[in-house]
């Protein structure tokens, strides 16, 4: 049987392995970030009168620039931005994938500050960006003074700034970010998968696009809006960048089905936040939970919490799954990452918890 190995496949791809959070059928799954409210019976009957609608032109092509989706995603999220200013793709990841083929490759480098989101050095591997790792302070914030000289030392081509981090749960100041985006010689990429989770009045990075051409804020609807299975990432940039992403972009590469369903999200955005504010609350009587009980638990922006320290995360999380509870293990060494989940979920979680620490 042949292997990979057997393979002519790229040198610097050799010994890697595949990104990916593990799928378990267990009671309660709070791994991945997800917001574990469904669509509501409404939401599902727009939607499937939408696809149904679609369906009659699955024959064609969709739309390959996405124009009514993108326009839709402008309205959403305001600060006066156009259309013309927002990109979409399958997933903030591809977004990722299309910054780095656009503005990194060979010979090339981007930047970030670990602990952070573990596919920005993996997708500039895929694009054969060289990555330089960037570090956070003891308590996960950035050092803007040590991230400036970091940034004039090695001049990357990209820079990622994750607000609010994962697995951190960190929020950037936008004094941080616009001191980051005076250094850096390329672009500044602020990916904000989590900002709909941020606490009341944390600024986004989409104040700071006027007048910055190199900005690029990067959003999903795989979180707050509770569309993971969408697969639906964007961005919003000077209208140049979204020129810069239709030369790499693949030909009709959103279909029809996914620009259909992730319009109906937008419009049903009032009912799909409105679980915002109560997975705020969870999160934050997590934290305190958690402290409560002896442990380290990061302050959050975002719906999980990364918590520990522990000698042997691995028994930790191995003891929390044998109960029912899968949470992630990744970050620092010795900590975990939990997903807030529904109420009930939770109160497993701690539950859990509890029986493994005894």
């Amino acid at each position: 049987m042949t292997t990979l190995g057997d393979l002519p496949i790229r040198d610097d791809l050799r010994g890697k392995q595949p990104y990916g959070a593990p799928q378990l059928d267990v009671p309660v799954q709070l791994n991945t970030n997800e917001n574990p409210y469904p669509p509501s019976a409404a939401l599902i009957d727009d939607l499937a009168l939408a696809v149904r609608h679609g369906a009659a032109t699955l024959n064609r092509y969709p739309d390959r620039d996405a124009v009514e989706l993108r326009k839709d995603l402008a309205d959403y999220l305001g600060h006066g931005l156009t259309g013309r200013q927002l990109w979409a793709a399958n997933g903030s990841n591809e977004i990722i994938q299309q910054i780095l083929q656009a503005f990194g490759g060979p010979g090339r480098s981007a930047i970030g500050f670990e602990p952070s989101y573990s596919m920005h050095p993996i997708i500039a591997g895929g694009t054969n960006t060289r990555w330089i790792a960037g570090a956070r302070g003891e308590d996960f914030s950035l050092d803007v003074a040590a991230a400036v000289r970091v940034i004039e030392e090695h001049r990357p081509d990209v820079v990622f700034l994750t607000s609010p981090n994962n697995p951190t749960g960190t929020a950037l100041p936008l004094d941080v970010i616009e001191s980051v985006l005076a250094a850096a010689p390329g672009m500044v990429v602020v990916d904000e998968a989590y900002a709909e989770f941020a606490r009341e009045g944390t600024p986004s990075a989409l104040t700071l696009l006027p007048g910055h051409p190199r900005l690029i804020v990067t959003r999903t609807m795989s979180k707050a809006f509770a569309m993971a299975g969408t697969r639906l990432g964007y961005l919003a940039a000077d209208p140049a960048v979204v020129d810069a992403m239709l030369l790499v972009r693949l030909p009709y590469h959103l279909s029809t089905l996914t620009q259909a369903a992730a319009r109906v999200a937008l419009a049903h955005r009032e009912e799909l936040l409105g679980t915002v504010d109560t997975l705020r609350a969870e999160r934050d009587a997590t934290v305190d939970w958690l402290r409560h009980r002896g442990l380290r638990a990061a302050d959050s922006d975002a719906n999980f919490v990364l918590f520990g320290r522990f000698p042997d995360r691995r028994a930790v999380w191995e003891g929390l799954l044998e109960r029912g509870v899968l949470i992630r293990e990744t970050g620092p060494a010795g900590w975990l990452r939990v997903s807030i989940g529904t109420r009930d979920e939770m109160a497993a979680f701690r539950a859990a918890l509890e029986g493994v620490l005894g």
